[in-house]
């Protein structure tokens, strides 16, 4: 029987990512950043700056800010963004006002505070980084710079990572303009801000080469060549369960001199499985040529974009 992939089950995979996605995220400020009073970039660092000086827990700004921006996104990026985006904002909200009291002193003390905040930054910026890629990805966001980044991303060619890094510069370095107070509520003195302002740098640009690293990898796309007596089978579920077009190619073999047909499919390298257990439902003893490409352009991938020539 042939293995099917429902939209359902489509949907609800999709959703469980974006919630790890999250909980990376929410875990690397809760555990390393916060402790420190370290800020990084996006609603998140202004949230920080704002819970620094106020004491008003980052959830709450957080929401605020970014449903702003959701409302911007939802109108550009459509409502599938927007579905899923929203989930990301209300759970990592949630998460950023409940998870930070419900870890124990003695365990960010000892992953966080005694080893150091260089340390601390770059892990934390490791986490939040792979849970903005990993939300991005299934079509989700952490919002904030994420949402205009996407929106970006929709008309030019840039770098999704390189763009959040130049925006949270500003709002990092904006952190020095605020007061700042530990969680015992003495004020922090310019000094340290300024060193804080340091960290925010590194780790912003740890957590940009994350999103880049994480989300290459996640995009890159394969070519299968599928030899196969049953390819009408095959070449039917691709299109009809994977939603992916196929290419019959007309061969001959030359050792046996018999006719046959081969499949050509291009899917993402983390569909491959999926597909794989197609063909094994299919036809067990199917001959497969798996080869990684470069890129793929075009419906179901990546669109090119260019810039277009300036007349003078």
């Amino acid at each position: 029987m042939t293995v099917l992939k429902t939209s359902f089950g489509r949907t609800v995979k999709e959703y469980v990512l974006i919630t790890a996605g999250l909980l990376s995220y929410v875990f690397g400020w809760a555990v390393f950043l916060i402790p420190n009073n370290l800020v990084g970039g996006g609603v998140s660092g202004l949230s920080a700056i704002i819970f620094y000086a106020t004491g008003i827990p980052m959830g709450y700004s957080y929401f605020v800010i970014n449903l702003i921006l959701l409302l911007v996104g939802f109108k550009i990026l459509g409502t599938g963004f927007g579905s899923k985006t929203i989930y990301a904002i209300i759970l990592a909200s949630v998460m950023l006002n409940v998870l930070p009291p419900l870890i124990p002193e003695y365990i960010t003390s000892e992953l966080a505070v005694s080893n150091g905040k260089l340390l601390c930054t770059i892990i934390g910026g490791i986490l939040s980084g792979v849970g903005i890629g990993v939300s991005i990805s299934y079509g989700g966001s952490t919002g904030g710079t994420d949402i205009i980044a996407l929106i970006v991303g929709k008309f030019r060619n840039i770098s999704p990572g390189k763009l959040i890094l130049a925006m949270d510069v500003v709002i990092i370095l904006s952190s020095m303009l605020f007061p700042s107070y530990t969680s015992s509520g003495e004020l922090v003195p310019f000094p340290e801000k300024l060193a804080t302002s340091v960290y925010g740098l590194i780790m912003i640009t740890v957590s940009g080469y994350a999103v880049d690293l994480y989300l290459s990898g996640s995009k890159q796309s394969v070519q299968v060549f599928i030899f196969s007596k049953k390819y009408a089978e095959i070449a039917d579920s691709i299109v009809g369960e994977m939603k992916r077009g196929v290419t019959i190619i007309h061969a001959e073999g030359w050792y046996t001199k018999e006719e046959s047909e081969v499949i050509m499919v291009m899917t993402r390298k983390t569909d491959l499985n999926l597909l794989l257990r197609y063909i094994k439902s299919i036809d067990p003893d199917a001959f497969l040529s798996v080869t990684n490409v470069m890129g793929v352009f075009g419906k179901g991938f990546d669109s090119i974009k260019v810039k277009s020539d300036k007349k003078h």
